[in-house]
């Protein structure tokens, strides 16, 4: 738990930390991480303000996370819940006033919001004093909900939240609701360019998208833990992967419809012209100014790209899309990359975006049941797909179904 004094530093930092996290949902991991280091609480909450309902997206609990093997992820479900007084979190985003509880468990019938205890029995927890905040932007309008719980003193103790905590997590809402805000309208950006493939192609879906950036991350971490990447590199590798998933075929824009949308199998040269789509999407990012451009960038160009050799585009050059010199083949079409020639976001995305293709129904298709799904991956495992991605992926199951559910929606989303 920080000191007052560490507090007055960190808030000064703050908004120069969130503001280097671009991806919304990792921002939001961060923004409560970091509520819950000011005043050393336990667990929290962020839940997202969509129209009339609140939107439980994220959580956290060190109680809970002990319980479970080091480096697994707490799984839950996401839900809605009303904007109305009848719980804390619907209160403050009705009232726009800050709720502190002591002891939840003590809330009277006189007040008009109540505690929903079937988490605690699910979970075998205790939750007691609970902070509730509204994240309110300069419009003041609430945009979202910060809830911290079971605020901890030095010996580990469950404690009240104090005047104090009030005041410095009311600094520290103000300041991450401007990081939130701009994530958002960055999400909203992504979301309509994949908005113009969609168009376009209709596997390009919000859902679609949101659930291969997940998947790519979930399989990153994975291998940043085994691999001893710094915490600060695989926050900021992440990052950048995500977004970049989420734009994985944003290429096929400049795709023609008589090609994208043919009901029937592609003829060769219809084939050659599809394949393509993976120059057109490196080109909309050309040489870019940040971490986010550049993985755009080696995501859009290489996620067709096979473990065997036998992907696309392969070795060409991003400007013309010709082969580069000394990698043409005898048919003149450009060798494909092989192995770790394949940059490793692209060998991430790559599984992904074939886990998620295969597992989801489409107009000309049906869904794949999971074990056949799964079945194709072990198999392909050393051919289409790097083996070591395939081994953290399996090891990845539970948070895979996860993200699954989260974004389960077939249709076109914004946040």
């Amino acid at each position: 738990m920080l000191n007052d004094n560490q507090k007055l530093q960190s808030l000064t930092r703050l908004g120069i930390e969130l503001n280097q996290v671009h991806d919304l949902d990792i921002l939001m991991e961060h923004i409560l991480s970091k509520a819950r280091d000011f005043v050393g609480a336990d667990a929290g909450s962020i839940y997202i303000k969509e129209d009339d309902a609140l939107k439980f997206s994220y959580t956290q609990n060190d109680t809970l996370q002990k319980r479970i093997p080091p480096g697994e992820k707490l799984i839950y479900s996401t839900f809605s819940i009303p904007v109305d007084t009848s719980s804390m979190a619907g209160y403050v985003a009705a009232t726009g006033r800050l709720l502190n509880v002591p002891d939840v468990y003590a809330i009277t019938g006189t007040n008009p919001y109540k505690f929903n205890k079937v988490f605690d029995v699910a979970s075998e927890y205790r939750t007691k004093s609970v902070l509730t905040m509204p994240l309110t932007n300069a419009r003041n309008k609430v945009i979202g909900i910060l809830q911290i719980i079971n605020a901890q003193d030095e010996n580990g103790r469950i404690r009240e939240f104090t005047a104090y905590d009030e005041d410095i997590m009311l600094h520290f809402a103000s300041i991450a609701v401007v990081a939130l805000e701009r994530a958002q309208m960055t999400r909203a950006i992504l979301l309509r360019m994949i908005k113009m493939a969609e168009l376009r192609d209709p596997k390009e879906t919000g859902a679609h998208v949101n659930r291969v950036a997940g998947y790519s991350v979930e399989i990153y971490e994975r291998w940043a833990r085994k691999h001893g990447i710094s915490k600060d590199e695989t926050d900021m590798n992440r990052d950048s992967l995500r977004m970049a998933a989420m734009l994985h075929d944003v290429g096929k824009v400049a795709i023609s419809d008589l090609i994208l949308k043919k009901p029937g199998r592609f003829e060769p040269e219809e084939f050659e012209i599809m394949k393509t789509h993976t120059v057109h999407g490196a080109r909309l990012f050309g040489f870019g100014r940040s971490e986010y451009e550049d993985a755009a960038r080696v995501v859009a160009f290489s996620h067709h790209e096979r473990w065997d050799g036998k992907g696309y585009p392969g070795h060409v050059d991003i400007m013309t899309g010709k082969p580069l010199e000394g990698f043409a083949m005898d048919n003149g079409l450009p060798r494909g990359k092989k192995g770790d020639e394949i940059p490793f976001f692209g060998r991430i995305v790559a599984l992904a975006d074939v886990y998620d293709a295969l597992c989801s129904s489409r107009i000309y298709k049906e869904a794949w049941k999971e074990s056949d799904v799964l079945d194709l991956i072990e198999k392909e495992k050393g051919a289409q797909f790097d083996p070591e991605i395939v081994t953290l992926f399996f090891e990845a199951q539970d948070a895979i179904k996860s993200i699954r559910e989260r974004y389960a929606s077939s249709g076109f989303e914004e946040p």
